[in-house]
C-alpha cells in the first residue's frame, strides 16, 4: 500500500493511478508534491514530468519539503530547451525533452529514469506526478492525450507505482473529463478553500 499522508490519510493499492482535480491555484501541485514528500520519507523514488516549470523550479519546490539531494529523485523537464537553453543537458537527477508536446520523448525519458530506479538501483516502489494534463491538451487534440496516458499509467501500473496527474478542472468542458477520467483508479478533488477530497478505490 501507498500512505498519501496527510491531509488525506489515506492509502492505495500498488499500481494506483489518481487524477488530481481541481481549479488553477487551488494546490494541486503543491498537494502532488506533498505526496511524494510522504514516500521519499519511507525511502520510496519519487519522478516529477513537469510541462509547467523547469526542473529547477521544481527542485525548489521540493526542496521545501525534504532533502532531494541524497533521495532518488528525478525530472523531466519539458520545459528548459523550449525555452532555448540549448545546453540543458541530461544527468541522473534531470531528463529533458525538447518541448511540452514532445510525447514521445516524455515517454521515453520517463522509462529511462523508471528503469534506472526500479532496476538499477532497486528501489521496487516509485511514486510518479506528471504536471499538468492541461498543458498536454493545450498541444494535442484528446484522442492523442489519451493515447499517451494509456500507456503512461500502464507503465506505473507494471512497476507497482503510484502516479498522480493533475488537472485544472476549469479549463476542460465534461467529455474532456470524463474521456480521461476513464484512465485513472481514482479522483482526488482540490478546492480554493477547504480540505482536498478524494474518490479512492476500495
Amino acid at each position: 500500500m501507498y500512505d498519501l499522508g496527510p491531509p488525506l490519510n489515506a492509502e492505495v493499492d500498488e499500481g494506483t493511478n489518481l487524477l488530481l482535480s481541481g481549479p488553477a491555484l487551488s494546490g494541486k501541485t503543491e498537494l502532488a508534491f506533498d505526496i511524494l514528500a510522504t514516500g521519499v520519507s519511507n525511502g520510496e523514488g519519487a519522478i516529477v514530468v513537469s510541462n509547467t516549470d523547469g526542473a529547477k523550479r521544481v527542485f525548489e519546490d521540493l526542496s521545501k519539503r525534504f532533502d532531494y539531494a541524497d533521495n532518488p529523485v528525478a525530472v523531466v523537464d519539458c520545459v528548459t530547451r523550449q525555452q532555448g537553453v540549448n545546453e540543458a543537458r541530461d544527468d541522473s537527477q534531470v531528463r529533458y525533452t525538447s518541448s511540452p508536446v514532445d510525447m514521445t520523448g516524455v515517454g521515453i525519458k520517463f522509462s529511462e529514469l523508471l528503469e534506472e530506479f526500479y532496476e538499477t538501483q532497486g528501489i521496487q516502489r516509485n511514486r510518479v506526478v506528471l504536471d499538468s494534463l492541461s498543458t498536454l491538451l493545450m498541444y494535442s487534440d484528446l484522442q492523442t492525450v489519451f493515447r499517451f496516458l494509456h500507456v503512461f499509467t500502464g507503465r506505473v501500473q507494471s512497476v507497482d507505482g503510484l502516479g498522480l496527474y493533475a488537472i485544472d478542472s476549469g479549463a476542460h468542458d465534461d467529455k474532456t473529463m470524463n474521456t480521461l477520467k476513464q484512465l485513472f483508479d481514482g479522483v482526488i478533488e482540490t478546492h480554493e478553500d477547504g480540505e482536498p477530497t478524494a474518490n479512492l478505490p476500495r
